[in-house]
Order: structure tokens, then sequence, then C-alpha cells
């Protein structure tokens, strides 16, 4: 989860083989959800939102689906 203005940008750095932060273990990432917002005041607030535990199982639902 996060905020990032260059969707594409994010997932390929956080894929890229020279990644070597937290996002490293968790490879390879695959975006299955995203949400627009037209300021980043908005976006902020709904990530903290999801980061809740409400948000938490949100996230856990929709990774479920696919499956």
């Amino acid at each position: 989860m996060g905020y990032t203005s260059d969707l594409e940008a994010r997932l390929r750095a956080h894929n890229h083989p020279n990644n070597r932060g937290w996002t490293r273990r968790y490879r390879p990432w695959e975006l299955v959800y995203y949400e627009e917002y037209t300021s980043k005041r908005d976006a902020l607030t709904r990530e903290r939102e999801l980061k809740q535990h409400k948000g938490r199982d949100f996230i856990r639902e929709l990774i479920g689906r696919r499956g």
C-alpha cells in the first residue's frame, strides 16, 4: 500500500533485482487493486484507512477472491 503519482514505476521499483529494501523479500509484486484520487491528501487519508484493521480485512478479501 502506498501513495504514488506513477504506479507503473513504483511496481517496477519494487520488483527490480537491485532493490535491497523491505519489498525485496516479497517479490514478485503484483498489482491486485488500486484507487485513484485527485489530491494527495485524499489518497493519504484512504491509505491510513486501509492500514487499519478493517482495511486490512478488505485487502485480504480481495486477495482471497483471486485464488
